[in-house]
C-alpha cells in the first residue's frame, strides 16, 4: 500500500461537515469549548488561591456532580419528548447565565468559595440538560454510517478547546485576572448558541414516553440489559475516577513548577494535546472489530500513562505522558459514544445520552474528589501514582471478566 494512502486510511474523517446543521453545530461548539476550557482553568486557580487546598479544588467536581446525574438523567428522558432545539437552547441559556455570574463575581471582588461551588453547580445543571440532548440530535441529522465519523469531530474539537482554553487561561489570567477570563468564556459562549437558533425543529419520533421518574426508570433498566453497554459505562468509570489528576494540577503547579499560570496551562492542556492527535488519525478506529477488548487495552495504557506523569519531574516530561493518556482516551470515547447512538433507537437516545452524560461528565468529577482526598490523606505523589496504576489493573480484571463484553464485536 502506498503511503499516501497509507495516511489517508487513518486520517480524520470529515464527511460529516458536508451537513450544514452539524456543520454549524460542530463550529459552534468548536468556539464555546475555548471559552468553557478558560473557565475551568479559572474557577480551578480562584478556590487554589482562596483556600490552598486540592480538597476545595476536587470540590468542584462535586458541585458539578450532584447536578450533573439528576438533571442529566432527566434531561435525557425530556429530549425523548419534547422538540430537541428548544431545550437546546434552553439547557445552553442556563449555562451561559452561570458564567455571566462568575464575571459579576469576580469584579465585585466577593471572594466567597461557596459562591463559586453554587455558581459551578448552575453551570453543570444547564450543561446536563443540553449535552445529552445535543449527543441525540447527532443521529437525527447525520446518516448512521457517518455517527463514528462525528464522534471523532466532536472529541477534536473539545481536545483543541482543552488545548487553546487552558493556554488562554493561563496567559489572561497572569495579564487581567478571573474577571477578564469568565469574561472570555461569556463572549465565546454566543457562537454555540448561535449554533442551536439555526438548527431544524426536531420533535421526537416513535413512542413518546412522558418524562419523568418512570422514563428515566426505562432507560436504566434497558442498559441493565445489556452487558456491553453496561460495561462500556464500567470501564469508563474506573478510568476518570481512580486515575483523573486534574484536581492536583494547582498543588503540582506550586510544588515543582513555582506556581506558574503557564505551567497550570500546560498541565491543564496535556491530554487534550494526546487527544487532537488521537482524533486527527483516527480513522483506523472504525476498523476495529474487537472493541471490547480493544476499550480495555487502551484505558489500561491511560492509566500506566497518568502513572509515569506523576512520577516525571521535568514539565515537558508529564505533558509528554498525559498526552499518550489523552491520545488513549479520545479513542475509548469515540467508541464507547458510537456503540450508544446507534444500538438505542431514537426514543430511547435522549435518555441513553443522559446517562452517557452522568457517566462521561460525572465521572471525572467523582475523580476530582478522590484525587483532592487522597491527595489530603496521603500527599499529591500517591494519590496520582497511586490512582493510575489502580486503573490499569481494575480495569484489566474486571473488563476482561465479563464475557460478552471481552469478545464483543462492533457490526
Amino acid at each position: 500500500m502506498a503511503f499516501g494512502e497509507l495516511v489517508k486510511r487513518h486520517l480524520l474523517d470529515t464527511r460529516p461537515l458536508a451537513v450544514p446543521a452539524y456543520r454549524r453545530l460542530w463550529l459552534g461548539q468548536a468556539v464555546s469549548a475555548v471559552g468553557l476550557a478558560v473557565t475551568v482553568v479559572a474557577v480551578s486557580q480562584q478556590v487554589w488561591e482562596l483556600t490552598h487546598s486540592s480538597l476545595w479544588v476536587g470540590m468542584l467536581g462535586l458541585a458539578n456532580l450532584v447536578p450533573l446525574v439528576v438533571f442529566g438523567l432527566w434531561g435525557g428522558a425530556i429530549a425523548d419528548a419534547v422538540d430537541r432545539r428548544g431545550l437546546l437552547i434552553a439547557g445552553s441559556a442556563v449555562s451561559w447565565a452561570s458564567t455571566v455570574v462568575l464575571v459579576v463575581q469576580a469584579v465585585l471582588g466577593l471572594d466567597n468559595v461557596y459562591v463559586l461551588l453554587g455558581t459551578v453547580a448552575l453551570g453543570a445543571t444547564g450543561f446536563a440538560v443540553s449535552s445529552p440532548t445535543r449527543g441525540a440530535i447527532i443521529p437525527r441529522i447525520l446518516a448512521p454510517e457517518l455517527v463514528p465519523a462525528a464522534n471523532a469531530l466532536n472529541s477534536l474539537l473539545h481536545s483543541m478547546g482543552a488545548i487553546v482554553g487552558p493556554m488562554v487561561g493561563g496567559i489572561v489570567l497572569a495579564w487581567s485576572g478571573f474577571a477578564a477570563a469568565y469574561a472570555v468564556d461569556a463572549l465565546l459562549f454566543a457562537a454555540g448558541l448561535y449554533a442551536a437558533l439555526r438548527l431544524p425543529a426536531l420533535p421526537p419520533l416513535g413512542e413518546v414516553a412522558r418524562p419523568g421518574a418512570r422514563a428515566v426508570f426505562e432507560g436504566l433498566r434497558y442498559i441493565l440489559g445489556s452487558p456491553v453497554l453496561l460495561m462500556s459505562f464500567v470501564v469508563d468509570i474506573i478510568a476518570m475516577v481512580l486515575a483523573l489528576p486534574r484536581a492536583l494540577f494547582p498543588e503540582l503547579a506550586a510544588e515543582r513548577f513555582g506556581g506558574s499560570p503557564l505551567a497550570l496551562g500546560w498541565l491543564n492542556s496535556a491530554m487534550a494535546i494526546g487527544s487532537v492527535a488521537g482524533a486527527l488519525f483516527s480513522g483506523w478506529v472504525g476498523r476495529v472489530r474487537r472493541q471490547g477488548t480493544a476499550l480495555v487495552v487502551v484505558i489500561a495504557v491511560w492509566g500506566l500513562a497518568v502513572a509515569a506523569a506523576g512520577l516525571a519531574r521535568e514539565l515537558w516530561l508529564v505533558v509528554a505522558f498525559m498526552a499518550v493518556g489523552g491520545a488513549a482516551d479520545v479513542v475509548s470515547s469515540v467508541w464507547r459514544q458510537s456503540i450508544m447512538q446507534l444500538h438505542a433507537p431514537d426514543e430511547m437516545r435522549g435518555r441513553m445520552q443522559g446517562v452517557f452524560m452522568v457517566v462521561v461528565a460525572g465521572g471525572p468529577r467523582l475523580g476530582d474528589l478522590r484525587a483532592g482526598a487522597s491527595a489530603a490523606a496521603f500527599g499529591m505523589g500517591v494519590a496520582w501514582v497511586g490512582g493510575g496504576l489502580a486503573c490499569a489493573v481494575a480495569v484489566v480484571v474486571v473488563g476482561l471478566s465479563v464475557a460478552r463484553f471481552r469478545e464483543y464485536r462492533s457490526h
